[in-house]
C-alpha cells in the first residue's frame, strides 16, 4: 500500500507539474530571454549547466549522519526566462517515473556566483514553505534547504552526464 501510495503522489505531482508548464507556456509566462541579453556570466552559467549532473548528498537536522544522504539530479538544461526567473529542466528518477520537468526558480548573483533563491515555495503537488540557498561554484554546489520544520544541508559535485 505504502509504494502504490508513492506511485500516485510521484504522478500527482508530474501531472501538476505539466499543467502548470502547459499554462506557463499557454500564457507567455517563462518565454525565454533573448540570449544576446544574457551577460557573460549568464551565459557562461547556462553552458556550464547543460547536460550535467549533480551528485551529493543531503543533511536533515536534528540526525546523526556522517555522510549525509546521497542524492543526485540531472539537469538537461538551464534558460533565462524573461522576468529574471530561470527554467532549470531536471530529469525526476522515482520508482517507475522517468521523465525531464521544468523547474522555475529564481537566481540571484553573489559577486560572480549564481545562487537559486527560494523562500515560502510551492511546489504542486508537493506542498509550500519550502525555502532554499544553492550555490553553484567551479565543480561543485552547497547550500540549505527547508521545508515547513524540516530542513538542512546539500552538496556535491557538477560533472557532465554520460
Amino acid at each position: 500500500m505504502k509504494n502504490v501510495l508513492k506511485l500516485v503522489s510521484v504522478s500527482v505531482v508530474l501531472l501538476a507539474t505539466f499543467a502548470l508548464g502547459w499554462f506557463l507556456a499557454a500564457t507567455g509566462t517563462g518565454q525565454a530571454a533573448n540570449p544576446a541579453s544574457l551577460s557573460d556570466l549568464e551565459r557562461r552559467f547556462t553552458e556550464r549547466m547543460q547536460n550535467i549532473v549533480l551528485e551529493g548528498h543531503f543533511t536533515l537536522e536534528g540526525r546523526a549522519q556522517s555522510d549525509g544522504n546521497p542524492e543526485r539530479y540531472e539537469i538537461a538544461s538551464v534558460t533565462k526566462l524573461n522576468g529574471g526567473q530561470w527554467r532549470f529542466n531536471v530529469r525526476l528518477v522515482y520508482g517507475s517515473v522517468d521523465t525531464t520537468l521544468p523547474v522555475v526558480v529564481p537566481i540571484v548573483w553573489a559577486g560572480d556566483t549564481p545562487m537559486v533563491s527560494i523562500t515560502d515555495f510551492t511546489i504542486p503537488g508537493l506542498g509550500e514553505n519550502f525555502g532554499a540557498r544553492v550555490i553553484f561554484y567551479d565543480d561543485r554546489y552547497a547550500g540549505t534547504w527547508n521545508h515547513g520544520i524540516r530542513g538542512g544541508t546539500m552538496y556535491g559535485t557538477l560533472r557532465p552526464m554520460h
